[in-house]
């Protein structure tokens, strides 16, 4: 394992208790990008957007920025009360939706102290944080 809580660029596989963190629409409507994927591979539902479904987490990302960081914000809590699980962040937002990892990566300042939570090193790199045996 990884132990700078860096999620590795591309994820082919979870090991048991890990979860795929994707970017989707509030419809669910997982149609390309990390959304696809995590239908194929992860147990993601079509018609869910938003949530653990599987092996995988959606976040709406295509309602806007404060729709966003609201999602981001319960996706926070959650994790904080699911510590038996890790959370691979993919660069959420920052595919189909259009969105930078300036615009993106300081809404995930609340998980940064989250052991459990892994972001992207473009994430880490906006946000400026320390990672553990990083």
């Amino acid at each position: 394992m990884n132990n700078n809580r860096t999620t590795p660029a591309k994820i082919t596989s979870l090991a048991p208790g890990q979860i795929f963190v994707f970017g989707s629409n509030i419809h669910g409507c997982h149609g390309g990008g990390a959304a696809s994927f995590a239908v194929d591979y992860f147990g993601a539902v079509w018609g869910v957007g938003e949530g653990l479904q599987g092996q995988s987490y959606a976040l709406p990302t295509m309602e806007g920025m404060e729709s966003t960081r609201q999602a981001v914000e319960r996706f926070t809590a959650f994790a904080k009360a699911h510590p038996e699980l890790t959370f691979l962040v993919t660069p959420v937002g920052c595919g189909i939706a259009g969105y930078t990892p300036d615009e993106i990566a300081p809404m995930f300042a609340g998980a940064v102290g989250l052991e459990n939570v892994w972001l992207p090193e473009e994430f880490w790199e906006v946000l400026g944080a320390f990672r553990p045996n990083g």
